[in-house]
């Protein structure tokens, strides 16, 4: 799965940075999905090599204005390019009389199927969001200000490695029948042998998982959400030392978000959300949250606008 930054700062954007948007391309389909939309996004996807008529669903974490204010034009866009075959939304509950307010009162037609999802059932829960042959997404509600939501994007493990040499070996006929043992099924030939494909695969692959969490000041409930995932992205709106102000607006610090991963044990940790109040120049940096993070999380890297990184099944997958 790739992940691409579209957006990274709180609140408002910089020259630098946008508000929050994180695009997911799935592998081997022509697919996006979108966590979070601030205003600004479809320019972003425009500044990319993301195409905006690949996407097929947006997760929306809360409906504060730098996370959703895009959402609107973004959908409206699409519908005037007339090549959306439909979009599935996900969100707290009201994010459903939102568009359906801002599309009415200004006359914008969709023209595509949209459906919206509410969140909150999944989440009290702790069942399935969302599931296909190759991925599920599982949420969790966080600590803010006004109900959010942090997601879970998994897949699935994948079949085994097939043992081409020991079938060929066997004078098993390729075609398929190499396909059905491939997937683990059991294959009768034309000499009357009956073949069990789970003897010629391997043990399943795991799959890659991302967690994205945002907006909220330290919660164990996205400590057990990220659990062992291959990369958390998590808001790092404060410095360490600003963490009576985080708690008053409940948001994370930069040791908040080092914290949730060191606890989950995840692979990798990437901060964004950051506040203006550290753009570079200023007395406190970027770098400088980046290394707080580091001293309780080495593994962790600063978010910046159109980074992607790749993200593949690490030791910590089960």
């Amino acid at each position: 799965m790739q992940v691409t930054f579209l957006g990274t700062s709180s609140g408002v954007p910089t020259r630098a940075r946008n508000v929050s948007a994180v695009a997911l391309r799935l592998p081997q389909r022509a697919e996006l999905w979108l966590f979070d939309c601030g205003e600004g996004t479809q320019h972003q996807f425009l500044r990319s090599d993301l195409r905006l008529s690949q996407l097929r669903r947006v997760f929306v974490t809360h409906m504060h204005g730098d996370h959703v204010f895009g959402l609107p034009g973004l959908l409206a866009s699409l519908g005037l390019a007339g090549n959306s075959k439909g979009i599935d939304l996900y969100g707290p509950d009201p994010l459903d009389a939102y568009l359906q307010g801002v599309l009415r009162n200004s006359s914008t037609r969709i023209g595509y199927p949209l459906k919206v999802h509410r969140v909150q059932d999944a989440a009290d829960q702790n069942v399935v969001l969302f599931e296909d042959k190759e991925i599920l997404v599982r949420c969790t509600k966080l600590t803010h200000r006004v109900p959010a939501y942090a997601y879970r994007v998994e897949q699935k493990p994948k079949p085994g490695h097939f043992n081409l040499e020991r079938a060929q070996a066997l004078n098993i006929p390729p075609g398929p029948v190499y396909a059905a043992l491939k997937r683990g099924e059991q294959v009768r030939l034309d000499d009357g042998r009956v073949i069990d494909g789970r003897e010629f695969c391997g043990p399943d692959r795991p799959g890659a998982s991302i967690v994205y969490c945002t907006d909220t000041v330290f919660s164990e409930a996205a400590v057990a959400l990220a659990k062992s995932a291959d990369l958390l992205i998590h808001e790092a709106t404060f410095a360490h030392g600003e963490a009576e102000m985080a708690y008053q607006r409940q948001h994370s610090t930069s040791t908040m978000a080092a914290q949730t991963a060191a606890e989950a044990g995840v692979g990798q940790l990437v901060l964004t959300h950051l506040s203006p109040r550290y753009a570079p120049g200023n007395p406190v940096t970027p770098n400088d949250l980046l290394k707080e993070a580091q001293t309780i999380f080495p593994n962790t890297i600063l978010a910046k606008d159109f980074l992607s990184l790749e993200v593949a099944p690490s030791c910590n997958s089960s």
